[in-house]
């Protein structure tokens, strides 16, 4: 498998529209029509229950300003007892709930850490969540469905299995903490696409939306909402805005900034793009971190966020260490000011945590950074090939791959063709079937890591290979999917293979579908092939180096100097 290792939406796809007028004239008197948020909440109503919150702690010399490692936990309860708004008959009815089209659907649950401890001691499996300081669910493929679950969600009674300990994300809705479309307000909204708001009694959700607020002012759960700014979604047309919230606002500003930061959607793929073609950072030499897709397809492992400084597209990233920049600030002009501003929240946000860095720093960029003061270390470079020598495999040096190609032609009888959606589940199988075999093969401990997390960014590729333009490959023998491979343009003349997995019982399948990917690249126009990097790992190493790449591209990170 080649996959890249330096990790982190599509709305629903049925989508219920938005109210009638007599709605809107219901909610014209002090709640205005209009829609907010990205609604991330499955599954829920408030009850009669005692919330379990983690206390606020300052940041230790290795923790964040945001993500705090708690270690006391107290109760709260509500200053007014919620009950239970939407009765039970209509949520066992609804089709919407708990179920996702995407692996990486932005409407996903968010837990906080100790929702995690809760989620977990109510059977959940740790996978479930990759930041244990706080992050969104892992959904799993639904077995009756072409989509995906909150794995919480029961198919076959419609329940949670963990419904006494949900977070408060699920708690909430229908109602939903959202921006405005200017990001500039927090609201609390109601979700359109819940079917109670076509029975509901007016006076009743208002009362419950005050209720709502009365327990976002209590200062733990008001604290826990701006120290996990995934609480509060995106704008979406089809919510009512029911009331502004000014006091979180402030409060989030105080904590993040005036300048919004923006969660990394489907829908920011072409503003990165964009970017990347007014600075003109991409090169045939570039590395292949300089595409979007580079960075979406880790957003299920890692929390990816962008804003704009001085000009400049600025992407961010929220591991469990602590955020950094994922690459340098994208921009036409020079980063100093931007890479400035950058950092500055960097440390705001991480305190005093060396995790504050710049990754995927390109050789350009190396001297202007040491110039202004950063330590600058080398990391794995990209690997980059010719096209043609890829495409022929021919000579002596070649040998060994031409020789297993050959075996592979002559042994098998097979077919190759484009991945289409209805492929998922294939490729879910080999990509099971091949993890196994890698294990049997004595991975080593790194490798095996990297390719449990793996899963996630070939789940993303899978569903949204379209979308995100990205090209994938697909070998069947005896009608059984045995192999396949994505890749994307880099640019006109740089073609970069993202995924490649084969079954290795197959002999020459995997460099068989290697050639192929280059020989069709080349024929489209291709000048060069990135293989991107060998994270680290000898094997893999070693399969780069035996294609004989025609140079390896620096990448480096950029640290602050530490002080004195």
């Amino acid at each position: 498998m080649n996959c890249n290792t330096g990790f982190e939406d599509r709305t629903r796809g049925e989508r219920r529209g938005r109210e009638s007028g007599e709605l809107q004239r219901i909610f014209d008197s002090g709640a205005s029509w209009r829609g907010a948020g990205e609604i991330k909440h499955p599954f829920g109503q408030f009850c009669r229950m005692v919330l379990v919150w983690a206390a606020h702690k300052s940041i230790s010399s290795m923790g964040l300003d945001i993500i705090q490692p708690w270690s006391n936990w107290h109760s709260v309860t509500p200053l007014t007892p919620l009950s239970q708004l939407v009765p039970s008959h209509i949520c066992l009815q609804c089709d919407v709930c708990c179920r996702f089209p995407d692996p990486d659907s932005a409407l996903r649950p968010y837990f906080t850490e100790n929702e995690i401890a809760g989620a977990l001691a109510g059977g959940l499996q740790g996978r479930a969540f990759p930041n244990r300081r706080g992050s969104q669910v892992q959904l799993v493929p639904d077995s009756h469905n072409d989509g995906y679950i909150c794995p919480a969600f029961e198919t076959a009674t419609l329940t949670c299995r963990i419904y006494e300990q949900r977070p408060l994300d699920c708690q909430l809705y229908p109602l939903a903490l959202m921006w405005d479309e200017r990001q500039d307000q927090v609201l609390l909204g109601w979700d359109t696409k819940c079917p109670f708001m076509r029975e509901q009694i007016p006076g009743e959700v208002q009362r419950h939306a005050e209720q709502v607020m009365g327990l976002l002012n209590q200062a733990d759960i008001h604290d826990q909402v701006v120290a996990h700014p995934r609480l509060i979604g995106r704008f979406q047309e089809d919510v009512v805005v029911l009331a502004s919230l000014p006091r979180l606002t402030e409060a989030v500003a105080g904590r993040w900034g005036t300048t919004r930061l923006h969660r990394f959607g489907l829908e920011d793929v072409p503003l990165m793009a964009a970017a990347l073609d007014r600075s003109e950072s991409c090169e045939g030499q570039s590395l292949a971190a300089y595409a979007p897709v580079f960075h979406y397809m880790w957003n299920r492992m890692l929390a990816y966020w962008w804003m704009e400084l001085r000009g400049a597209f600025c992407l961010f990233a929220q591991s469990s260490d602590g955020w950094f920049m994922a690459l340098p600030p994208i921009g036409a002009g020079s980063i100093e000011a931007p890479l400035f501003d950058a950092m500055q929240l960097l440390q705001r946000w991480n305190g005093d945590s060396p995790v504050s860095r710049v990754e995927n720093v390109p050789a350009r960029l190396v001297p202007e950074l040491e110039r202004l003061g950063y330590r600058v270390t080398p990391k794995e470079p990209d690997y980059l090939y010719r096209a043609t020598d890829l495409a022929a495999l021919a000579g002596d040096r070649y040998r060994s791959q031409r020789a297993l190609c050959n075996r592979f032609e002559r042994e098998q009888s097979f077919e190759v063709d484009s991945y289409r959606l209805s492929d998922r589940q294939g490729c879910r199988t080999l990509l099971g079937d091949w993890s196994r075999q890698k294990q049997t093969e004595g991975l080593e401990s790194f490798g095996a890591m990297l390719a449990v997390d793996a899963v996630s960014a070939h789940e993303v590729i899978w569903s949204q290979a379209s979308v995100l333009r990205v090209t994938g490959k697909v070998v069947r023998t005896h009608g059984r999917l045995c192999a396949y491979t994505f890749g994307y343009w880099l640019t006109s003349g740089t073609f970069c293979v993202l995924l490649e997995v084969a079954d290795r019982t197959l002999p020459g399948l995997a460099q068989y579908l290697f050639r192929e990917t280059c020989r069709t690249v080349a024929a489209a126009g291709a000048e060069y092939i990135n293989t991107m990097d060998d994270a680290g790992l000898p094997g893999l190493r070693a399969s780069k180096q035996a294609y004989h790449p025609a140079m390896l591209i620096p990448n480096s990170v950029a640290s602050p100097a530490r002080q004195s």
